[in-house]
């Protein structure tokens, strides 16, 4: 349960990002002025900033349980069943590769946050959000890295969406229709994030 709930908080931050990143194909103005907004939600109820730190407080509380949640399960199968199948698991290739994802996905977080996020490893001159995005992606191993971790985030979306739907009791979560629609989701998800880095590369972003 507390996998499934914490999955589907941090997958709710996912889709928002996603869309307001796309933004950035409006223009510099607009997209520095969304960045801008973000800072203010909640103003003058809260004050400035107020929000983002109470969302990071939030994500990061369920990024620690959620990693605690999948080391314990872990342990939990592996102490149920020491000895391994001989036979492979059925449960696709997104099911088998959550562990290598998740661990690429924290990998990608942390840099993610020290380049676009504090700008410590982010070339740009300025703290303006679209510069940061442009110059970062103008290194062309960070769009490499960029690339699989999007792909690592597809296929935990993949896996971990229909399984969470089935955790907290949605009993056609398990349906071919589902899965389909779970497939759809994560693909969506990792294309619009991939959609900015190579609009970077090839020009339509500058």
């Amino acid at each position: 349960m507390i996998m499934a709930v914490t999955g589907l908080i941090m997958l709710g931050f996912v889709v928002v990002h996603m869309i307001g990143n796309l933004k950035i194909f409006f223009g510099e103005t607009e997209f520095n002025e969304y960045a801008h907004w973000l800072r203010t939600i909640g103003e003058p109820a809260l004050h400035h900033m107020w929000f983002l730190w109470i969302m990071r407080v939030v994500l990061l509380v369920a990024l620690v349980l959620h990693i605690w949640a999948a080391i314990t399960l872990s342990r939990h199968d592996v102490k149920a069943r020491p000895v391994k199948y001989v036979a492979r698991r059925k449960g696709g290739y997104a099911t088998s590769t959550m562990r290598w994802g998740g661990v690429t996905l924290l990998l990608f977080i942390i840099w993610h946050i020290l380049d676009m996020t504090t700008g410590t490893v982010n070339p740009a001159a300025t703290n303006e959000p679209y510069e940061r995005i442009t110059a970062g992606f103008d290194q062309w191993w960070n769009v490499v890295f960029y690339t699989l971790a999007m792909v690592a985030l597809c296929m935990h979306i993949w896996h971990g969406l229909w399984s969470a739907a089935n955790t907290l009791g949605w009993n056609r979560a398990t349906t071919a229709a589902f899965r389909t629609f779970a497939v759809a989701f994560a693909l969506v998800i990792a294309f619009g994030f991939l959609l900015i880095p190579y609009s970077v590369v090839f020009g339509l972003v500058d």
